[in-house]
């Protein structure tokens, strides 16, 4: 059985550089991809944490350039209100048992994130995405940069 490290204030816990590496796999046609960067989560003007993503995804051979900004406001109790870099929400995050399960309806599409944390310096994403035209998993390991 696995287990994971309870993390009091999920802010606290983010802040900071991580090293990342991304699995996609289209569970319907078997394609796979990669995505390999950083993330960094910092002090955001408006409240909270910033999180900018960069690096490049691999798609059926093809490397591009990728990133995105999420915002991570705080929320009670050591947890976070995720949103999008517009503002649009997200999701929440309550990492105060080491795990999380977190849905996010999409249009036709219900994306479901699981977060688990191993220890100071390591947790993982697994989105699993449905809907009518999608059948994705995205696996991600972050690993602290030092």
């Amino acid at each position: 059985m696995e287990e994971f490290r309870p993390v009091p204030d999920v802010l606290a816990f983010l802040g900071g550089r991580w090293r990342v590496a991304r699995v996609v796999r289209d569970l319907a046609s078997g394609d796979t991809g990669e995505f390999s960067g950083t993330t960094v989560f910092r002090p955001d003007p408006a409240g909270g944490l910033l999180h900018e993503e960069a690096g490049t995804f691999t798609w059926r051979g093809t490397a591009r350039p990728a990133e995105r900004t999420l915002r991570f406001l705080p929320g009670p109790g050591g947890t976070a209100d995720v949103r999008f870099a517009d503002g649009r929400p997200f999701h929440h995050l309550d990492l105060t048992a080491g795990r999380y399960v977190a849905d996010h309806p999409c249009a036709a599409d219900l994306y479901r994130g699981e977060f688990t944390v191993r220890d100071a310096d390591h947790w993982r994403t697994v989105w699993r995405v449905r809907g009518p035209a999608k059948d994705l998993e995205l696996r991600t390991d972050y690993a602290r940069a030092r």
